[in-house]
């Protein structure tokens, strides 16, 4: 059973002891990320999550790596549209070194002027990279259209303009503005114990007593009809990313959706992989993914395909699509598809750094952790008439969203046809 405690100030700590691991894996995860942002500061996020690794108070910027490095760990981070996190995994007698790092980054960065403008330009650059990478750009096209004029539907990178406006005392407001107690989760998996852990965090973030909770604007996803979106570029393949508004992170067939993805495009026994690429050999990379966010969220399909064979694939996607609306999915798929989901999700927890962001994202997310357990019961509840009330909750035509980046010039009428008329 995971253990929880929540301080006076709304910090929460979150545990998993492993017995038999050797090692350990700290987060601190703080409810900021992309959506929280506006036009104006987009990006400024992830731009602060870059800057929290260029030194504190009592740690240079050489010092947090070497610290963590210096004795076999890892340390990262990552910024996403609802959550930042800053995270460590290694030897577990090495726990509170991380727990001293990462909290004094969290707590104490000196976001100092030189890194400031020399990181400018690596996350110019880096937004410019990701330009320049159709098969990840197309996704940032296709939220475009999914949650249009809305920070869901913007870069969690930022663009350009939003990024080379922002100054130091930018990144220092919003820090001090969000990253307050309340918003702040700690999760640890492997080698340890709660209370040890507790004691720590209790010592190192009591000391802040402000209880503002970060807010955003809820997604509105009003679509009437099909939307198309083409980028003319000379590339070996033709991109696409294919959506559909899907469900928010807590709706009750979120499972279903789940086993549903996993039987459309979720591995190399999937029905797209299938009939799109070992059949009839059009696209090479296939799969599908689904998002999930506090309200709202999208069933996407993406593939890489032969830029002569485009209006051939994408009609074959959406009528594997539309076939699950009609008729259920079958025994032998349905049950593969669930020892798949939970098979992955046991492996994964094997892991005391899988095990640590399970925690994490979980209870800064939806404010609870479900054990293994817990979500076994409620797959094996899961019905193949869940999963086509699933598909016909997210499958409906007047809401599909189609992005594409490829030499298509001149035939946007023809993909707009091939799409419509399934």
């Amino acid at each position: 059973m995971y253990k929880k405690t929540t301080l006076d100030n709304g910090v929460k700590v979150i545990t998993n002891r492993m017995p038999g691991m050797r090692s350990a894996a700290l987060g601190i995860w703080i409810k900021i990320g992309g959506r929280y942002e506006t036009a104006e500061n987009k990006g400024i996020s992830h731009y602060l999550e870059h800057m929290l690794f260029k030194g504190t108070k009592r740690y240079s910027l050489r010092k947090i790596k070497e610290s963590i490095e210096g004795v076999g760990g890892s340390l990262n981070a990552f910024t996403a549209e609802e959550v930042t996190c800053f995270l460590a995994k290694l030897p577990a007698s090495k726990l509170e070194v991380a727990l001293s790092i990462l909290s004094d980054m969290v707590l104490d960065p000196l976001l100092p002027e030189d890194e400031f403008i020399k990181e400018k330009t690596v996350i110019l650059e880096e937004i410019k990279m990701y330009r320049d990478l159709p098969q990840s750009y197309v996704f940032e096209l296709l939220d475009a259209l999914l949650w249009p004029n809305q920070p869901l539907g913007m870069e969690v990178i930022g663009t350009v303009e939003s990024v080379q406006r922002m100054q130091r005392k930018d990144l220092a407001q919003f820090k001090g503005a969000h990253y307050t107690p309340y918003n702040i989760v700690v999760s640890a998996a492997g080698a340890l114990t709660h209370e040890r852990v507790a004691t720590i965090v209790s010592r190192v973030f009591s000391k802040s007593k402000e209880k503002k909770k970060n807010t955003f604007l809820a997604a509105t996803q009003q679509q009437a009809a099909f939307q198309l979106k083409v980028l003319d570029k000379d590339t070996e393949q033709s991109h696409l990313a294919l959506g559909f508004h899907g469900l928010k992170r807590d709706h009750p067939l979120r499972y279903a959706l789940t086993l549903l993805h996993v039987i459309l495009g979720g591995n190399m026994s999937s029905r797209l992989f299938n009939e799109i690429r070992e059949k009839r050999g059009l696209a090479y990379e296939i799969a599908s993914q689904v998002k999930r966010f506090y309200d709202t969220g999208a069933f996407i399909v993406h593939a890489g395909m032969d830029n002569r064979k485009v209006e051939d694939a994408v009609s074959l996607i959406l009528q594997e699509l539309y076939r699950t609306k009609d008729t259920l999915v079958t025994p032998g798929e349905f049950n593969r598809a669930k020892e798949f989901f939970l098979g992955q999700l046991t492996l994964a927890l094997e892991d005391t750094l899988e095990h640590m962001l399970w925690l994490g994202e979980s209870l800064s997310l939806i404010d609870k952790a479900y054990t293994l357990n817990e979500i076994i019961a409620k797959v094996k509840k899961t019905t193949r008439r869940d999963i086509q009330e699933a598909a016909r909750t997210v499958f409906i035509r007047e809401n599909l969203n189609a992005a594409l980046i490829g030499p298509l010039r001149d035939r946007e009428e023809s993909l707009f046809q091939a799409l419509r008329s399934v």
